[in-house]
C-alpha cells in the first residue's frame, strides 16, 4: 500500500535511506521563483540566466536529445512540457523534429504570458497553457510523451508524487530531468562555491536552494512508487538525473 501523502512528504530529499549528514542538505526554503513576494524583474533576471546557462553549457540541448531518443518510433510525435520556464526546451524540441506538436506550459501566468507573446506564441506547431504539474487538465492519453525538465525539484514530495502519476496519466510516458545530487561531501563542495554569491545575485540564491532541494536516485524511486507507476532510472553523478516513468 503506497505511504500517506503526509508519508511521503516527511521523506528526505536524499530519500528513505539518506545519511544523517545528507538529511541537513536540504530546505523548504523557497526559490525566487516560487515566492509572491519577488519582484518581477527579479524572477526575470533568474529566468534570462538559466536560458543563458543553457544555451552555453549546451543544457538544453542535451535534454532535447534525452526526449527524442524516448520518441524515435513515434512518426509524429505530441509533446507537452510542464514548467517550461524560459521555453527554451520547446523551442529545440520543434527545431529539431519537423513535425513534433508541442504543449508549452507552466503554472506562473506571468511567464505563460511571456511565452504567449513570444515566438512559442506564433508556432504553427506550438500551443502555450498554463498548467498546473500536480492536477493537469488534459484527458488521458493526449500526450505521447510529457517532460519536466531541470525544474522537478521546485515541487515538494507530495507535489512530485502527484505530477509523476499525472504526467503518466495524460501521456503515455514521462519523462523528468533533473539536478543530480551528490554524495554529501561533493554537495558541501558544491555549495561552498555558491553561497558567497547567493545573497547578492538571483541566480546564485535560486542555485543554492535548489542544491539543496533535487532528489536523489533513491527519492525519485519512493517518488514513482507512491505514484503507482514504474519508472527506470540512469544518469546521475555529475549528469542530470533521468528518470522515465509509464503506466
Amino acid at each position: 500500500m503506497p505511504a500517506s501523502t503526509l508519508d511521503i512528504d516527511r521523506m528526505p530529499r536524499g530519500g528513505p535511506d539518506a545519511s544523517c549528514v545528507d538529511r541537513l542538505l536540504q530546505t523548504d526554503r523557497l526559490e525566487y521563483l516560487d515566492r509572491d513576494d519577488v519582484s518581477d524583474e527579479v524572477k526575470r533576471s533568474v529566468i534570462r540566466a538559466l536560458e543563458w546557462t543553457g544555451a552555453v553549457f549546451g543544457n538544453t540541448e542535451r535534454c532535447a536529445k534525452i526526449v527524442l531518443d524516448e520518441l524515435a518510433d513515434v512518426a509524429d510525435p505530441a509533446i507537452l512540457e510542464l514548467g517550461a520556464g524560459h521555453g527554451g526546451l520547446s523551442r529545440k524540441l520543434l527545431e529539431w523534429h519537423p513535425t513534433a506538436s508541442v504543449t508549452v506550459s507552466d503554472v506562473d501566468p506571468v511567464r505563460v504570458a511571456a511565452l504567449a507573446a513570444g515566438d512559442l506564441g506564433d508556432h504553427p506547431r506550438a500551443s502555450v497553457r498554463a498548467l498546473d504539474a500536480t492536477a493537469i487538465d488534459a484527458p488521458d492519453g493526449q500526450f505521447d510523451l510529457a517532460v519536466f525538465a531541470l525544474s522537478f525539484h521546485h515541487l515538494s514530495p507530495s507535489q512530485a508524487a502527484r505530477a509523476i502519476a499525472e504526467g503518466t496519466r495524460v501521456a503515455r510516458r514521462l519523462v523528468v530531468i533533473d539536478l543530480p545530487r551528490p554524495p554529501s561531501l561533493l554537495h558541501l563542495a558544491r555549495l561552498a562555491v555558491m553561497l558567497p554569491f547567493a545573497p547578492v545575485v538571483p541566480f546564485a540564491h535560486d542555485g543554492v536552494i535548489s542544491s539543496l532541494r533535487c532528489y536523489s536516485p533513491s527519492a525519485l524511486r519512493a517518488l514513482a512508487a507512491h505514484a503507482g507507476v514504474d519508472a527506470k532510472l540512469r544518469g546521475g553523478g555529475l549528469a542530470p538525473q533521468i528518470l522515465v516513468a509509464s503506466r
